[in-house]
């Protein structure tokens, strides 16, 4: 049965005894906005006779400050599927991170059920039950909510418990319950630290045809984008367009009046942050020097690379995983191009990898 808690107080009664574990999903908009927005929060708790769903406003004064116990409450697990980017919606607008985790999604594809399954795929897999998909795009801000939106919100938690039973038993099995959890806690820290992209270039491909110069000061751009998106509130692109930002990296204007007359020149030109971009693109970064080599994905070792991913997908398939799960193309591009062991490819991966990709990275480095 679902509830709709419109009020702290009611919110706290039915949490005054909590549980040993709750299906946790939210709602959030994130078209106009760097932050996503909470709209909706839905709890399933488990009962004697079944679940009970709350689906909490979070626009209510006050009641993003009575979630935050709960997420913060160790004591208490959170099942959630595919949560990273209601982690990000929930630190923002309660300031706690949900954790312990149980990610059904992540848990899926160890199990090697299948990997990045949606939830009404995973619950059509597990359960048998078919759930609608009439309200993904929606718009949860809007308040009263339709009877469509309630139930589909609804719906969103009500087989958490089940698939939690189903895959936590499985990975019992298989002995991986130690895989989720590393998983979880990399998941969970990511979020808390949620820091932006160190070398933001590097995701940009015309990144690769800049020469260093202009791809140390395309660095120096993304980095005051991101930095000022977040304390704006805006999306990256509202703040300095991809396209803008590689043709001033490539050609930079050699005044402030000649930046002026780029930026108006562009459609989607900042006209109001004209002084920002030029201090920016004038100001250098203490660690642009360290950064990597963008075009290095042109130069790369593409045999090399492709050894190793064969490699990945022999183990994956003797472990019944799918070849993205055991490591990723941009997961191995580091051994090829510094021989190091990236964090993404530390704890049980490198203990399933290093035996079969070892002997492929001649110059890898130990630590």
């Amino acid at each position: 049965m679902a509830h709709w808690i419109d009020h702290p107080d009611t919110l706290q009664r039915w949490l005054s005894t909590p549980p040993a574990r709750i299906g946790l999903d939210t709602e959030f908009i994130r078209e106009r906005t760097y932050w996503p927005k909470l709209a909706l929060v839905q709890i399933a708790l488990p009962t004697p006779d079944g679940v009970e769903i709350l689906l909490v406003d979070p626009l209510v004064p006050g009641m993003t400050q009575a979630i935050a116990p709960l997420l913060a409450d160790a004591s208490v697990l959170k099942i959630m599927h595919s949560p990273s980017e209601d982690l990000i919606a929930l630190r923002h607008a309660c300031g706690e991170v949900p954790r312990p985790l149980f990610d059904t999604q992540a848990a899926a594809a160890l199990a090697g059920i299948g990997s990045g399954m949606g939830y009404q795929k995973l619950v059509a897999e597990l359960t048998g039950v078919a759930l609608a998909k009439g309200e993904t795009r929606s718009d949860w801000m809007r308040r009263p909510l339709s009877p469509s939106q309630l139930e589909y919100a609804a719906d969103d938690v009500a087989h958490l418990f089940e698939m939690h039973d189903a895959l936590a038993q499985r990975l019992a099995g298989l002995g991986r319950q130690a895989w989720l959890e590393a998983d979880m806690q990399r998941t969970v820290e990511l979020a808390i630290e949620d820091a932006p992209e160190t070398w933001p270039h590097l995701a940009m491909r015309s990144a690769q045809f800049l020469d260093a110069a202009a791809q140390a000061r395309l660095l120096r751009l993304l980095r005051w984008r991101d930095a000022h998106a977040r304390r704006v509130d805006l999306p990256r692109s509202w703040v300095l367009d991809n396209e803008l930002a590689a043709s001033l990296a490539r050609n930079p204007p050699a005044t402030r009046e000649a930046l002026s007359q780029a930026i108006n020149a562009h459609p989607k030109g900042p006209r109001k942050l004209v002084d920002a971009v030029w201090t920016a693109l004038a100001t250098p970064l203490d660690d642009e020097a360290q950064a990597p080599d963008a075009s290095l994905a042109e130069r790369r070792d593409k045999a090399r690379i492709k050894a190793l991913q064969d490699a990945v997908s022999r183990r994956a398939a003797e472990l019944g995983l799918a070849d993205g799960v055991l490591a990723s193309r941009r997961m191995l591009e580091p051994l090829v191009d510094t021989g190091r062991w990236p964090d993404t490819l530390q704890g049980w991966r490198r203990e399933q990898l290093e035996p079969v990709l070892a002997p492929l990275i001649p110059a890898a480095n130990p630590s």
